[in-house]
Formats: C-alpha cells, sequence, structure tokens
C-alpha cells in the first residue's frame, strides 16, 4: 500500500487537470511515480507541493505540472524513443519511461546520475539508458530520437539534428529570468517548426 498515494491524486486534481493538462496516460504516468521517492529525505514532506525542490550541486526537481506539462506537449507513444538532457533526481526520466519503449537520459554531475540509477532501478524502471556527460551534443550513437526533454538557454542544433522525422523537442530556452517553454517540431519532409508553448523559469544547464 502506498501511503502518499493520496497526495498525488490531489497533486495531480490540483496542480495539474486543473490547469489544462488532459492526457489519460500522463496524468496516469503522475499519479503512479512516487515524487517522494526522487528527493532528499529532508524535502520529502514537501514532495507533492506546487513548487520544486533543491536535490543538490545547485541543482532542481521540477515543479509538478511542469513535468506533467512537457510530458504532454511531447506527445509520447508506447513506441517513441526519447532523449532527457539533465536526468538530475530521475522523476522525469521515470514519468517518460512509464510511456515510451526507451529513455536515453543525460546528466553531467555524476553524483546525480548514480543517485537517478538506484531510484530508477528500485522503481523497476528498465527501459532507461543513463549517460555520465555533457548533454549538448545529445546521443548521437542512439538517434535519432522521437522526444527530446532538454534545458539549455539556447536550441542546441545538435538536438534537433537528432530528432526523427515526426519527433517532439520541448526546451525552456532563454536565461532563466525569462525562459519560454518552446515545442519544436520536425516533419515527415524534415522541415522544423517552433512555437512557445508557456513562460518558465529552470535552473540553468551546467555544461562541462
Amino acid at each position: 500500500m502506498d501511503e502518499r498515494a493520496g497526495e498525488r491524486d490531489r497533486m495531480v486534481a490540483e496542480q495539474i487537470e486543473s490547469r489544462g493538462v488532459s492526457s489519460g496516460p500522463v496524468l496516469a504516468a503522475m499519479r503512479a511515480i512516487p515524487r517522494h521517492a526522487f528527493v532528499p529525505g529532508a524535502e520529502q514532506r514537501w514532495a507533492y507541493d506546487d513548487c520544486p525542490l533543491p536535490i543538490g550541486h545547485h541543482q532542481t526537481i521540477s515543479q509538478p505540472y511542469i513535468v506533467a506539462l512537457m510530458t504532454e506537449l511531447a506527445r509520447p507513444k508506447a513506441s517513441d524513443r526519447a532523449l532527457e538532457i539533465g536526468t538530475g533526481s530521475g522523476y522525469q526520466t521515470a514519468v517518460l519511461a512509464r510511456l515510451v519503449s526507451r529513455v536515453y537520459s543525460i546528466e553531467i554531475v555524476e553524483e546525480l546520475s548514480c543517485q537517478a540509477a538506484a531510484r530508477l532501478e528500485a522503481l523497476g524502471a528498465l527501459n532507461v539508458s543513463l549517460r555520465v556527460g555533457d548533454g549538448h551534443a545529445g546521443w548521437i550513437e542512439e538517434a535519432p530520437f522521437d522526444i527530446i526533454l532538454a534545458a539549455p538557454e539556447r536550441v542546441p542544433p545538435a538536438l534537433v539534428d537528432q530528432l526523427a522525422p515526426g519527433g517532439r523537442l520541448v526546451i525552456p530556452a532563454g536565461p532563466s529570468h525569462a525562459q519560454e517553454l518552446m515545442l519544436v517540431e520536425k516533419s515527415d519532409a524534415g522541415r522544423v517548426t517552433s512555437r512557445v508553448a508557456a513562460a518558465v523559469r529552470f535552473v540553468p544547464l551546467v555544461r562541462g
């Protein structure tokens, strides 16, 4: 029995559905993944609050609504292969892993990557591959990807190049004080378009 399932139900109803996220699979994933397992012990009491939380190394676990919004914008399908730049705590990784066939995730801070690996293994997320390194160059050996989630200040051309035809890149572009959540899409013919989905604020993506 999950003693915090009720908190997740309220989180989804009050913080996510009420703001317009409506994808059934995304909402189900947000209800299922124990966010409290992805934050340090001192922060677990606030795990289902409507805010980001520190995870060490000047990084945070994103606000639940932002995780849900980015995931919905990516329009995940069971057959998709996803690339995540910035594993962090592994929470977004776990959400994606419930929705796609495989997730490839890159984290520059080795300690965070190791912690995320342990959490994901404990959760039984077997369709995840993790790498330690600078994610701005993507993961060329495993490209192309149907979905890419990232958080640099600008859209790296390498990530656009690694989008499959029909792929979706969701990225909070711009400086941390004035970011816009962008949806970049590549058509089946290879044409790239983008649009602003929301105003957001993320911690900067660390470079090597």
